[in-house]
């Protein structure tokens, strides 16, 4: 009687899978196909998005299939871009013996020609502001004034009427805070 009702429930589970796909499947191709480069790679989305939909113990538990579906779409689309931005990186940014990237060679990529640079270096540009905005002020000023106005260490204690070690010091908590917060995005994107 119990393998009955797993027949039963897994029957009716593969129902209403199918009725999703027919009812869903053409927009949410059409939405993905709009987003990647080519109709394979929208193909393989699209059934990683029916895959994770299958591995619902019940359909009729989600809220709003439509807004799963699309929001399980568009997870994948930034995937599939993180893994391919990665692979696109490797000749681009260098890492450290420690494991650390260098995040001043990022200011400097052109990413005129390539559209996942693009993507990384406004996501990072934005993670930076958000890192940048963690620090005190004058540890977050000695840095913009370094790495971005490119004044030097000495230069930047002259304006200040500081003592050259007191901004060196301030630069080098701003170096470690920043490559702490930002250490994870390109990590992240290696994965």
């Amino acid at each position: 009687m119990e393998t009955s009702l797993n027949i039963q429930m897994t029957e009716k589970k593969a129902n209403s899978i199918t009725k999703t796909i027919q009812e869903f499947g053409k927009n949410l191709f059409g939405f993905v196909r709009g987003k990647v480069k080519s109709t394979e790679d929208a193909q393989d989305i699209l059934q990683e998005v029916w895959f994770q939909l299958s591995n619902q113990p019940n359909i009729s538990d989600l809220d709003n299939v439509s807004a799963w579906l699309y929001e399980v779409a568009r997870n994948k689309i930034i995937d599939k871009s993180r893994k391919k931005t990665s692979l696109a990186l490797e000749g681009f940014v260098s890492v450290s013996d420690e494991g650390e990237f260098n995040f001043k060679e990022i200011l400097l990529l052109d990413d005129s020609s390539n559209p996942e640079l693009a993507f990384f270096k406004e996501l990072f540009w934005k993670e930076l502001q958000k890192a940048l905005d963690e620090l005190p002020e004058n540890q977050k000023e000695v840095f913009i004034l370094n790495e971005i106005e490119e004044l030097t260490l000495q230069q930047i204690a002259v304006q200040k009427g500081e003592n050259i070690k007191t901004i060196i010091s301030r630069k080098g908590y701003a170096v470690k805070h920043l490559r702490n917060k930002l250490n994870y995005l390109y990590k992240e994107l290696n994965n």
